[in-house]
């Protein structure tokens, strides 16, 4: 199998468990625990760049300005989907965060269809066209315009676009975003501290190590993601990424206990559907690759 798709799934097997981390950071505000993500794991992937001694070329090719743009651009996104995501997760809204990944391995498919230029094969757009009716029904059914779902799924899509076309490979792509964001990050944390509302080193030891486990446990996935979507078609990485929602909501109903109505259940059931449909396809595609004629 493509290593970029065992990057993918790891990736998103990592998101999908995500929120089991971040309730055991319940107590500690959400711009705080944005504020950690970033910070940790800027100063982890600095240090791995040392330690492989390639900081020098890292800052001939990072560190200038037309790269500087694009970067500047998905440290933005990142940073406001992590915001998001810790707030929804600790706030009780894990279904909701996770119908936010449902949608947005959509948007990842029309991004790469209609930028990128990538095709589709025929049954492919059969379980494309299940996934955006089971999406477009769950979002009927909740009610209300859901906020949450739609920050996550059109920050992350744009993130994963630029990530597909951004000159960079993973580790100097996602050690230059976190550097981005690495000095608001930190004042944010020394205001935090100065206020008295500070929670590092003020919440008890689990509290301190959870919160600096936060560098690596947002690298690694991320780290993943940036090296599989270099490989594979951008469609193929918005197809995948249905595992996280997936593992997102089953902890969402069965673990936390967030209510989950028959109404949603027929919602999810279609894009279960749509995922079994497209992943069959897949292998009998690469099973049964098409047959080339060669030219006399």
């Amino acid at each position: 199998m493509n290593k970029g798709i065992w990057y993918a799934v790891g990736a998103y097997a990592f998101w999908g468990l995500f929120p089991i981390y971040w309730k055991w950071l319940q107590g500690v505000p959400a711009l705080q625990l944005l504020a950690h993500r970033i910070g940790w794991s800027a100063l982890l992937l600095v240090g791995i760049i040392l330690l492989t001694k390639k900081w020098n070329d890292f800052r001939r090719t990072a560190l200038n300005w037309r790269v500087l743009r694009i970067y500047l651009l998905s440290a933005v996104l990142i940073g406001v989907n992590w915001l998001t995501y810790v707030w929804a997760i600790n706030a009780g809204f894990i279904v909701e965060s996770s119908l936010g990944y449902f949608i947005n391995p959509l948007l990842s498919v029309l991004m790469g269809v209609l930028f990128l230029r990538e095709r589709l094969r025929l049954w492919q757009w059969l379980p494309v066209g299940l996934a955006a009716a089971g999406v477009l029904y769950l979002t009927f059914v909740y009610g209300a315009l859901p906020w949450i779902a739609l920050t996550l799924a059109i920050t992350f899509g744009l993130y994963g676009l630029i990530k597909k076309v951004a000159p960079l490979d993973a580790l100097y792509g996602l050690t230059l975003e976190t550097g981005i964001l690495f000095l608001p990050a930190l004042g944010y944390l020394l205001y935090a501290e100065t206020a008295g509302t500070a929670a590092f080193l003020h919440a008890g030891l689990r509290s301190d190590l959870l919160l600096v486990g936060a560098g690596a446990v947002t690298s690694i996935p991320l780290l993943l993601f940036a090296a599989g979507a270099r490989r594979i078609p951008l469609s193929m990485v918005g197809i995948l990424q249905y595992i996280a929602p997936t593992l997102q909501f089953l902890l969402g109903v069965f673990v936390y206990k967030e209510p989950f109505t028959a109404a949603r259940l027929a919602g999810f059931g279609l894009v279960w559907i749509a995922l079994i449909i497209f992943g069959v396809e897949g292998f009998l595609a690469h099973r049964n690759p098409p047959v080339t004629v060669a030219a006399d």
